[in-house]
Formats: structure tokens, sequence, C-alpha cells
């Protein structure tokens, strides 16, 4: 099952701000059992994000999620691109508007904020793709959403990492499920990355699985993922590499 990452935002390609929005979504793709095929970086416009968006959806991967561009000022284009990319109307959520309207209520009770009244940036918040599903952010104003498009499931989730996250957890990941995925982690003894390689290389061949190797420089030990759909099928790629030679010892992930 693949699934692919955009993030969104001039920030991230100017190196202003570091994208741990993607490593966190990556994680929890994985984590799935969704291996993550690529990750796409774009700045706010919105021909850029339309056509990034196509590009991905023609590699029909199961998943996309995209991240950033979905606040009030005027480079917060990401989910009209979203609109444009799929062909369709960009459409006021009646539903999403009265919740930005709570939500900046809140702000001034609280003092947060001097005016709670819907200006025009506030407004924009509350228009997705025609057809999307809002999605619920409870911990900021403006929704994400939730939309089938040939065969992809594609959510469009806000940029700043604490919004995102819980977003994530609560409105993405129950919609994909849970696959069966088994990921386990060890130090191989073993001075040369490239005397390892032919051992993982014939795994991979033999067992069908994936399995990341990460050279800690020259010195004692290289890392290796093995990522499989059952602990048995994992335990046998396990025996294999021992069985080559290397001695494995097991890390918690």
């Amino acid at each position: 099952m693949f699934a692919e990452i955009l993030t969104v935002g001039d920030e991230l390609l100017t190196g202003h701000t570091v994208d741990s929005n993607s490593a966190f979504i990556g994680k929890k793709l994985t984590e799935r059992g969704y291996w993550v095929r690529r990750k796409t970086t774009v700045g706010d416009d919105v021909g850029e994000i339309e056509k990034a968006v196509r590009e991905i959806l023609s590699r029909k991967p199961e998943v996309l999620v995209i991240s950033g561009g979905l606040g009030p000022t005027h480079d917060d284009v990401t989910m009209l691109a979203v609109a444009k990319a799929l062909g369709r109307d960009f459409v006021l959520c009646t539903g999403c508007l009265e919740k930005i309207k709570a939500f900046y209520e809140r702000l001034y009770r609280e003092g947060y904020i001097d005016d709670p009244a819907l200006n025009e940036g506030r407004k924009k918040m509350a228009y997705l793709p025609d057809g999307a599903e809002p999605l619920e952010n409870s911990e900021g104003a403006a929704p994400g959403a939730y939309i089938e498009a040939g065969g992809t499931k594609v959510f469009v989730l806000p940029g700043m990492p604490r919004e995102m996250k819980v977003m994530l957890e609560k409105e993405v990941l129950p919609r994909l499920g849970q696959r069966k995925f088994v990921q386990r982690k060890f130090l191989a003894e073993i001075t040369d990355e490239s005397k390892l390689a032919p051992v993982l290389t014939e795994a991979v061949e033999r067992f069908g699985v994936r399995i990341h190797s990460s050279p800690k420089g020259f010195g004692k030990f290289i890392g290796v993922i093995i990522f499989a759909e059952s602990e048995e099928a994992a335990e046998k790629v396990k025996e294999f590499i021992e069985g080559g030679g290397v001695k494995l010892e097991e890390m918690k992930i």
C-alpha cells in the first residue's frame, strides 16, 4: 500500500522552518503499513500546489496527506489549489463557518483577541472543494478536508504541527484502519556497509520484504530495520541475515 506526502510553505523551502510535519506523517503512515513512496514540498503558490497534486495523483497512491496553507492570510491557498487540481468548485461549508465563528468568539471571551468578527480572512477558511468531508480541528480554526479522488484518499491538514498531529491521529488514521505490519530494528555488528549489502540484497529478493540500512560511519555497527507483514516473516529474514555471518542485536523502535 503506497502513500505520498505533500507539504506546503515558502518557509519550508527557504529553510526558515524545518519540515517536521512530513517526518511525523511518514512515521505514522509507516506504522500503519503504508510504504511512503515520496515526499514533495512546494511553496505557497496556487499553480505549484495544483501541479504537484496532479502529479502525485497520476501515480495513484492509496493515500495522499497534504499539510500546510489553510490559514486566513493571502498565502494560505492550499485548499483552493486542491479544488483546482481535482476539477471541483470551491464552495462554502456553512457548518465549518459556524465552527470558525465559535472559535474566534471563544478566543475573544478568553482575552486572546480584540475582535471576534468574521472578516474575509477568517471566512476564507470555511471554503472546501465541492464534495469534501470536513475534518475537525480541535486545536485551531481551519478545518481540514477528506476527499476520495480516483481511488486515492486525499487528506488536507493545517501546517501548524500541534493542529496537524492531533488531526492526523483523530481524523486521518481512523479512516485508514490498521494494517498487518511489523518493524524490527537491529544493530548489525559489521564494520563496512558494503560487506553487509549482498546479504541484505538477497534477503529482500528472497523474502519480498523491505530493509533499510543506516551506516554509523566506519566503526562496529550498522543500523538495520526490517519491514515485514508478520513477526514470522521478520524472524525468517533475521535468521537469514545471521546465517550469512552477521550478528544482529535487536533494538526498540
